[in-house]
Parts: structure tokens; sequence; C-alpha cells
């Protein structure tokens, strides 16, 4: 698929409600207009590595958004999709982007629990993800999987799995 040079035409689209954005070679640069009835994005299989940049940017502009798909990017670590993953990495994954985006009622294609919500709320602060180092974006081994650092500790506060 051919790689898109500007999202800057979907601001004609205000009323846009779903839209899927899939293998579509996006990165770390995504701009969205604001779409304040867009409830349904789906962006798997693109090159997103920056989860707390791309959540805090989707809060702004995407105020309805119940449903949110990132399977495939490095940014969701998803056992599936790499090895290198476990389910711990997933529930952490999940556990930030619902403190980030509360409003989600479903995740990666999975609805989103009372129990995730509750996680979210209490601890959801804590569970930000490191971005991996470049080296796993030239297909390079990480010397570990994904890190999460629990906000406003030393780097010796982190979890390895």
């Amino acid at each position: 698929m051919a790689e898109p040079r500007s999202l800057e035409g979907l601001s004609a689209f205000r009323s846009l409600e779903e839209l899927i954005l899939d293998n579509n070679l996006l990165g770390d640069n995504l701009v969205l207009p604001g779409l304040p009835r867009l409830h349904t994005l789906t962006l798997n299989k693109n090159q997103i590595t920056d989860l707390e940049c791309l959540l805090d940017h989707l809060a702004e502009v995407t105020p309805a958004l119940e449903y949110l798909s990132l399977l495939g990017n490095v940014a969701c670590p998803n056992e599936l999709v790499s090895l290198e993953n476990d389910e711990e990495d997933y529930k952490r994954y999940r556990c930030f982007v619902l403190h980030k985006l509360p409003n989600l009622k479903f995740l990666d294609a999975q609805k989103v629990t009372r129990q995730e919500r509750e996680e979210a709320s209490l601890r959801g602060a804590f569970m930000k993800v490191v971005k991996p180092e470049s080296s796993a974006l030239l297909g390079k081994p990480l010397l570990g999987p994904w890190k999460h650092q629990v906000v406003g500790t030393e780097p010796s506060g982190s979890w390895a799995p």
C-alpha cells in the first residue's frame, strides 16, 4: 500500500465516525485533525513507537473515541506479534492506554473490563511504556523486552520482565 503523504484532507470530514488506517507506514509523526465524532480508529500494522505521544494527541483531537486498535506496532507489546513480549507487558500497556483514554470501550479488539478500568484509574499513570531503543527499529535484538518505568523513580525502579 502506498504511503500517505498527508492526512490533512481529513479535516474536511469533521463528522467522520470511523477511520481505518491499517498498513500505511504511519509513524510517530502522525497528526490527525480535530475529529470530534470519531469513535473508531484502527492504526494496526504501522510504525508507531511512541505510545504516550500518540495517546496524548488522540485525547486532544478525538474526544469521542471508544474503539482503538494498535496491534502490529512497536508501541503495542502484544505477545502474538513479538515473542519478546509477554502477557504482563500487554496488561501494563492496556492499563496505561486506558489511563490516557478512559472513555475507550474496546482496545485492540478486546472489550475493556470494569476491572481494567479500575486498575487504570488507580495505577495507570505508573504503567508508562518506555519507548524501545532505536536498535529495535533497525531489526537488532534488544537487551531485553519492553521496560515499564515507574514514574518518578530512578531507572533501577524499572520492571524488566
